[in-house]
């Protein structure tokens, strides 16, 4: 990544052999611009982001030294992200839970209130809706409401200590529930509003992020069930399985260009639909007249034709041939 703009020359002259010193670029009267660029560290940066106790900023700034008068500067601010592919097979994992509670009053005891929810993955992106999918029982002997908000928690570290503040940035609610009712919410949307992607590397500031399915519980403490959520910045791949952004690029190139993705990539054939059980045993057997094709090459292409292709496995299974190959190699090579 690249930072340019337009600023003052400063250079190095040495004029002894033993000490040199800073000097600038002498400019006349008139209009003059310097063009640069500074590139920045390969190392991860933080997103930037303006937080209530604290901030992360960039900016480059230019200095003008004048004679007898006090320089003049300017200062310009640069926005840094930090790429989170949510293509992973983490962040691609669905979230769920399952809570109850029971309700007391005094020496009275009401039915439980039950509530399991999910969600089909971890990662998102600002613009994305959330699918829930959740169910809400209600045996006790209040009226309930289900609810779900999506929550931003904002952690600052400095000199051994902590401060921490929660914002809610979205939340939905669903009918009221009488004693004796289950609310099913399949595929229930909620729409995640323009938000700052999630800091998780930073060492003083951590910008987290968490979806909470709860049920209000009119005089008694709710009953929340909380889900983690991960904010990116590369969306989600069509086929929901690729993890490198320069797919993702490609992807929205082809959708640029009018080229339509099949959603799901198609199954290979069966085996046994391309080859007959006859055609099978006819490669088994082979030519009658063997004369004609000698060769080890012949051979092997005879004893695994129509055969299926080999079991994948991690573990060589004849280590012994592998090693007596290469040694083998190794007496043919020809001295030097």
């Amino acid at each position: 990544m690249v930072a340019g703009g337009w600023g003052v020359l400063r250079r190095q002259n040495r004029q002894n052999d033993d000490n040199s010193e800073e000097s600038l670029a002498t400019i006349l009267s008139g209009r003059h611009e310097f063009a640069f660029s500074l590139e920045l560290p390969q190392t991860p940066l933080a997103t930037s982001f303006e937080g209530k106790h604290g901030s992360v900023r960039y900016w480059v700034k230019a200095e003008l030294h004048r004679p007898w008068l006090l320089p003049m500067k300017v200062k310009k601010e640069f926005t840094v992200f930090e790429h989170i592919d949510i293509n992973t097979p983490l962040l691609l994992s669905p979230q769920a839970g399952t809570k109850d509670k029971t309700l007391c009053c005094w020496f009275c005891t009401s039915g439980p209130i039950s509530l399991s929810a999910k969600i089909e993955r971890k990662g998102y992106t600002p613009g994305e809706s959330i699918q829930i999918f959740a169910e809400i029982e209600n045996c006790s002997s209040r009226m309930v409401m289900p609810k779900a908000a999506i929550y931003q928690t904002q952690t600052f570290y400095a000199k051994g200590k902590m401060k921490e503040v929660k914002q809610l940035v979205a939340n939905i609610r669903g009918e009221s529930l009488s004693s004796g009712k289950t609310e099913t919410w399949n595929g229930k949307m909620l729409k995640i509003p323009p938000v700052s992607p999630s800091i998780l590397d930073c060492s003083l500031i951590r910008v987290e992020y968490s979806l909470m399915v709860y049920v209000d519980i009119p005089g008694s403490m709710n009953l929340s069930l909380v889900l983690p959520l991960v904010i990116g910045t590369i969306p989600l791949h069509p086929f929901g399985s690729r993890t490198s952004s320069v797919s993702s690029q490609c992807s929205m190139s082809m959708n640029w260009l009018g080229i339509a993705l099949p959603e799901r990539p198609e199954a290979p054939p069966n085996y046994a639909e391309i080859v007959t059980e006859e055609q099978r045993r006819t490669g088994l057997e082979g030519p009658t007249a063997r004369d004609e094709y000698e060769g080890p090459l012949f051979a092997y292409i005879q004893e695994f034709r129509f055969q299926p292709p080999p079991l994948y496995s991690e573990i060589d299974p004849n280590p012994d041939q592998v090693s007596r190959a290469g040694e083998r190699r190794l007496d043919t090579c020809p001295s030097r």
